[in-house]
């Protein structure tokens, strides 16, 4: 039974080209809604470019059932028709799902409950999280959890499920970050996530029961390619500063670590875990190109390659610098840095060639690893007192929020 007076929720389901789906799916979500949600809610059915009897059945659910709807979009897309209508909707509460409801509807609860309380301001259903219960075909678990993995590589993404399609938003965020979001298919819903996270925002996540579609009309690899794409311009544009999210978090976002000891602490942590990746990575191209060049000559190489791509990851993550102004400056100085690394791991590695006529490789590695870690105190002595000192902010731009409460206005 609906309590009068709550905040109102809308539920869009975006299709197409799913008359047989649409209208037993609708009509169990309407019930759902009627009988076991505890506040208004209505749903629009957002057709985006169907071709059959999809926009028909859709006219006469609307007409047939009070609190149903339906949006035409004559061009196909997922975000598309979602950013469409959420950008109309006058609910307090922006919800979609996937009309096949893969999703047990008894989440839609757990998922807009907090965004009510004003506790949280997106929030995503998961299939990948403890307590989470799924039943799909090994080939899309794979690529699912592939795929959220590389999030977390290239954007830093910490939501676990970027594609779950069990999804809501409170509306005055709604308003603030979908002029932001450039996808109109479904990389939508990956770009929207990881730009509330940039911006600072609370992202409720909701563990699921998911059973997998059979008749699903993905087409996985052309929808992979999308994605792919989506993952390299929206890394572009943040690292270049093409997208301004600080108004938002001005707003929105949980303030920032104010004690400079607690900063430090992560910001060496940071600087630790990319030590940790430069090392690896050098280690590997180490042997790799000991194959076939003398052991100096591939101390040298692996070094240089690893300095720039360590000094790359330093300058956005460790110490905050954004945009595409004092890059190379910054890469200049970090090559600066690479030569007294290089410098003290070729004078262990002279040494060790002093003592030992034909040291074993793995002998080499270690006196090298060794001597990297030691060159990595130097580093970030060099990064933090000179490298970035003339860009980086007090307080490093990404700094773990710890506060819970935000800074809204309204």
């Amino acid at each position: 039974m609906q309590i009068p007076g709550h905040p109102r929720v809308e539920i869009v389901v975006p299709v197409k080209n799913e008359e047989n789906d649409l209208g037993p799916n609708i009509r169990r979500l309407r019930e759902f809604l009627d009988t076991a949600f505890p506040f208004p809610a209505e749903v629009c059915i957002a057709d985006n470019g169907s071709t059959d009897a999809t926009y028909e059945i859709g006219m006469l659910l609307a007409s047939e059932l009070p609190g149903v709807r339906i949006v035409r979009l004559e061009q196909s897309g997922r975000g598309r028709a979602l950013k469409q209508v959420w950008s109309a909707s006058t609910a307090e509460v922006l919800a979609y799902m996937d009309v096949d409801l893969s999703t047990n509807l008894n989440a839609l609860l757990p998922l807009v409950a907090p965004l009510l309380a004003g506790h949280s301001d997106v929030a995503i259903g998961t299939r990948l999280a403890k307590g989470s219960r799924v039943v799909r075909r090994p080939k899309r678990e794979f690529i699912s959890r592939s795929y959220n993995l590389l999030l977390r590589a290239t954007l830093s993404a910490h939501f676990s499920d970027a594609q779950c399609g069990f999804k809501a938003i409170r509306a005055d965020v709604a308003r603030e970050l979908l002029p932001l979001v450039q996808d109109t298919s479904w990389f939508f819903d990956t770009e929207l996530l990881v730009l509330a996270e940039k911006a600072g925002l609370r992202i409720h996540e909701v563990p699921v029961d998911w059973v997998d579609d059979l008749d699903s009309r993905v087409a996985i690899a052309k929808t992979v390619g999308e994605d792919l794409r989506g993952i390299v311009r929206l890394t572009r544009d943040l690292g270049r500063g093409r997208i301004d999210l600080e108004p938002i978090r001005q707003v929105y976002g949980r303030p920032r670590i104010l004690d400079p000891r607690t900063a430090m602490a992560a910001r060496v942590l940071r600087f630790g875990a990319i030590g940790v990746l430069s090392t690896a990575a050098y280690a590997l191209l180490y042997l790799v190109l000991r194959q076939g060049m003398p052991a100096q000559v591939a101390n040298l190489l692996a070094l240089l390659i690893t300095a720039v791509g360590n000094t790359t990851l330093n300058r956005r993550i460790t110490f905050g610098v954004r945009g595409v102004e004092g890059r190379w400056r910054h890469q200049l100085r970090g090559l600066v840095t690479f030569g007294i690394g290089w410098s003290l791991t070729a004078a262990s590695l002279w040494l060790l060639h002093t003592a030992v006529a034909a040291p074993h490789q793995a002998v080499e590695i270690t006196v090298l690893t060794v001597a990297n870690l030691a060159a990595t105190v130097v580093r970030f002595s060099l990064f933090q007192a000179w490298v970035f000192d003339d860009d980086a902010p007090t307080i490093p731009a990404f700094e773990p929020p710890t506060v819970l409460e935000n800074t809204r206005s309204n």
